[in-house]
């Protein structure tokens, strides 16, 4: 597409990383969305739910700053994306032990049930879905995790100046 009226650098669409990335992210988070329709969670419930289980695990006091700060997802979506799990009984919010700003967030039982259910469904798809790249999956989320390193800066600090709301 060489044209001295084009605004594009590259010669061929699937040149752009960003528009590959964008095509693969769409296709991604179409095919994860039917996975997760059997356990009536949203994408963003998921990561939420499976996060505060990891979180846990590793035995933290999980807060929505640290939900958020984890996930990647701004503070106020968190909150929204809580209180609908709270309503659905997956998630109990207390008062932290030290912070009286701030609550912890647990997972009820019905909740520990619904996300051992869903990891299953989601790492069987995440299997599947990147299976193509075979022994290069390592690579990529090493790239991953460089350009999330690389660009978070930004978002950390967008976060960190926002009030608390937990």
């Amino acid at each position: 597409m060489k044209s001295q009226d084009s605004p594009f650098q590259f010669d061929k669409a699937e040149d752009s990383s960003g528009f590959l990335l964008w095509q693969v992210t769409n296709l991604w988070q179409r095919e994860i969305k039917k996975a997760l329709e059997k356990h009536e969670l949203t994408h963003s419930q998921f990561v939420l739910l499976a996060s505060i289980h990891w979180l846990t695990l590793s035995e933290q006091n999980v807060t929505q700053i640290l939900l958020s700060s984890h996930t990647k997802i701004d503070p106020m979506t968190t909150s929204t994306v809580l209180r609908t799990l709270q309503t659905k009984g997956l998630l109990k919010r207390q008062e932290h032990e030290t912070d009286t700003r701030a609550k912890t967030v647990s997972l009820t039982e019905k909740g520990i049930k619904v996300i051992n259910l869903a990891v299953k469904t989601v790492e069987q798809f995440d299997n599947k879905f990147f299976s193509p790249l075979g022994k290069q999956i390592k690579e990529l989320n090493k790239k991953l995790n460089e350009l999330l390193s690389g660009n978070i800066p930004d978002v950390k600090s967008s976060i960190l100046l926002r009030p608390k709301l937990d």
